[in-house]
């Protein structure tokens, strides 16, 4: 019979946290108990607080290949391990690997600037002032929607299909689909449509109608480009990011568990 492949050995640690207190204890005990290494040489990044570190860890060693399991010391650890200072060297070696693939935003300023910012979760747009923003929407290079006036619109990831996707309603994406959710933001017209999913190999272009009227911001996760005019979105499917999660307790699993209001 073969044999079957050896487990990972994730000897070689390194710790990041958030700066809250929990995190920061955490971080402590855990570098006492299994030493650290530097990011560069270590065979695994343990991320220490809620989703929003998880998201900015993911960014920070994006192009690293390292693996990154995050533990819940934070708000929100939908994207994280329970805490235990426990076995980890043998929860690492069990964990199940999750690969994921950022989006990749190139946005167009009012100056012409060109700005380009990877996201894990989403690519939104959203109106500057009082007034709705008025957008064209092309899919591949077709005009799929002459003007869309909403507060805006999103592209999200399967991975970020349970953030604010799903707030403003979008559909949850099981973590293997091949798909990607094209989501409006409280759209006034056309009042009926509520979105759409696409292939993950497709590319979204989003113009902004009277961009000086109507300012437009568009947001990579956490990087802002204000009074844009023009935005292309598609999968970057270049980068590879490997998330850890426990037996159990898998991306998959709770993507799933959401659709049935777990």
């Amino acid at each position: 019979m073969p044999k079957r492949p050896a487990a990972p050995r994730y000897n070689r640690i390194a710790f990041v946290a958030s700066s809250v207190t929990e995190a920061q204890e955490a971080r402590r005990h855990l570098v006492r108990r299994y030493g650290e290494a530097r990011p560069e040489t270590a065979d695994v990044i343990v991320a220490l607080g809620g989703d929003g570190l998880m998201l900015s860890t993911l960014q920070r060693f994006m192009n690293s290949g390292k693996p990154i399991y995050g533990m819940h010391r934070g708000t929100v650890g939908f994207l994280m391990n329970e805490y235990s200072e426990e076995k980890l060297r043998e929860r690492l070696a069990a964990a199940h690997v999750t690969v994921i693939h950022p989006l990749l935003m190139q946005a167009r300023d009012a100056a012409g600037r060109a700005h380009r910012h990877h996201a894990i979760n989403e690519v939104s747009l959203f109106r500057q002032s009082y007034q709705a923003a008025r957008l064209r929407v092309l899919v591949d290079g077709k005009e799929r929607l002459p003007q869309l006036v909403a507060d805006g619109i999103l592209l999200a990831t399967p991975a970020g299909s349970t953030a604010y996707n799903l707030s403003v309603q979008g559909p949850i994406i099981p973590i293997d689909a091949k798909l990607l959710a094209l989501t409006p933001i409280s759209p006034f017209r056309p009042r009926r449509w509520r979105g759409a999913l696409l292939p993950d190999r497709a590319r979204v272009t989003v113009d902004v109608l009277e961009p000086e009227k109507r300012p437009v911001a568009a947001v990579a996760d956490h990087n802002e480009v204000r009074s844009v005019h023009s935005v292309d979105i598609g999968m970057d499917h270049s980068v590879a990011m490997n998330m850890l999660f426990d037996p159990g307790h898998s991306l998959d699993e709770r993507i799933l568990s959401e659709q049935f209001g777990h």
